[in-house]
């Protein structure tokens, strides 16, 4: 088909669709459903913690140091495949690759067991999927800029993660009238056929994104010293946002706060789990899924106010408040322990989360210098700090977790890390 033109309406749909499709990993394996499956299975055993390698740790620890692990190995491989995809023009080569091996290790998640004989298997499966999704998501977010015009990043980049919340949710719903319509007996089971639902719908309704997103691969051939290109351009990049005062502390203030964000958002679900008094497992999963279907509705309406409250106050003195309002609802969450606070905690962190997630994303957008033409590497140094933040807040989670056997002492730390995100957003230039 012939190339759509920068701007054009069908191009930022489809560019927009891709969060559709992705984002019920985000919500069904990361949030909901697979959190539950992971706690069931420990409370199965009467265990609370797993010997691995010689070592005992606690549930919530592990997967934690794995989620760690993951987001290291994605911050050291997307400038390796940044600096090819810029070479040779093939990041769609890139965002199909990692979509079917995040998707290809959801379906296999079907056979996750903490049985010891499996449990490796079980991790990898798990480590190989988070690494599909946030892989592809480093070449779909450097789309954004070739597809869209800087006036109209904004508004399409919310519109991304608002396609995102309703598709996933939409799936969520259908896993849970499948998990809370048999008996408890069965429940695991359904569980599992809900990984083998987010594999098929990831692959499925990628393909509308890959139809119409452009394919500029070029003649060049790969060689050894193409390996070491994205490395380069980092560091390239970094000498460049170095004599950018606003982007270099634009970038500091994001590496910071993405910490807890994106910590947040990963062990939300963990900390409902285990934390929350809901009464039986049957009041547990109901409860822990209407937690997130509040967060991931009310983050729709947060993420278009976001966008319309950047419009006619700036995109800084927004990321501002949002950072505030987080501090605030961190420091309710330390006293959660019944599933009414947990919802009201829940509806909070929706109406933020949405907003400070596309907002984070179309600013930096809106920073990289007017006629960039690489934009993959700016948006690979920016998910590279991303990753590096998470790993940092994931290993620090799981330390305290594992060391004082507490997870709201963990919370501290996530309200330390929003006070200083605001502090050096305060040393932004608004312009």
């Amino acid at each position: 088909m012939q190339q759509l033109q920068k701007g054009d309406s069908k191009l930022l749909n489809a560019w927009a669709f891709y969060d559709w499709a992705n984002s019920v990993y985000a919500l069904v394996i990361s949030s909901t459903i697979f959190p539950l499956y992971y706690g069931a299975l420990f409370r199965q055993k009467n265990i609370d913690e797993i010997v691995l390698f010689g070592l005992s740790i606690r549930s919530e620890a592990l997967i934690s140091y794995v989620t760690a692990l993951g987001f290291l190995i994605i911050a050291f491989i997307s400038p390796l495949l940044s600096g090819i995809a810029d070479y040779m023009g093939n990041k769609k080569f890139f965002l199909k690759l990692f979509c079917y091996i995040g998707a290809i290790s959801c379906l296999s998640l079907y056979f996750f067991s903490i049985d010891e004989e499996k449990i490796v298997l079980s991790l990898i499966s798990y480590l190989l999927a988070l690494i599909g999704f946030w892989g592809s998501l480093v070449f779909y977010n450097s789309y954004l800029p070739d597809i869209a015009h800087k006036e109209q990043q904004d508004a399409i980049s919310a519109k991304g993660f608002s396609l995102g919340y309703v598709g996933s949710v939409a799936l969520l719903v259908i896993c849970l009238i499948g998990v809370m319509s048999v008996g408890d007996n069965m429940k695991l089971e359904m569980m599992r056929y809900s990984f083998l639902l987010v594999g098929i719908w990831w692959i499925g309704f990628s393909q509308y994104s890959y139809y119409y997103l452009p394919n500029n691969k070029n003649d060049n051939k790969l060689h050894k010293n193409v390996l070491l290109n994205g490395f380069k351009e980092l560091l390239k990049v970094w000498k460049q946002i170095k004599e950018l005062k606003s982007l270099r502390r634009y970038l500091a203030a994001f590496f910071v706060y993405s910490m807890a964000v994106q910590t947040i958002m990963i062990i939300a679900a963990y900390f409902g789990e285990k934390e929350v008094k809901w009464g039986s497992d049957s009041k547990r999963t109901i409860g822990l899924i209407v937690s997130v279907l509040l967060i991931q509705l009310i983050a729709v309406l947060g993420a278009w106010l976001t966008s319309k409250a950047s419009a006619k106050f700036g995109n800084i003195k927004v990321l501002i408040f949002i950072n505030f309002s987080w501090v605030l609802i961190c420091t309710y969450a330390y006293f959660v322990v019944t599933p009414n606070d947990f919802y009201i905690a829940a509806a909070f962190v929706g109406l933020v989360m949405g907003g400070i997630q596309s907002l984070s994303r179309s600013t930096y957008s809106k920073f990289i210098p007017e006629g960039t033409k690489d934009t993959t590497s700016f948006f690979s140094f920016y998910d590279v700090s991303e990753k590096i933040g998470i790993v940092i807040g994931m290993f620090t989670y799981g330390y305290i977790a594992d060391v004082t056997g507490k997870i709201q002492n963990a919370i501290l730390f996530l309200i330390l890390f929003f006070v200083v995100g605001l502090l050096l957003l305060l040393r932004v230039p608004r312009k």
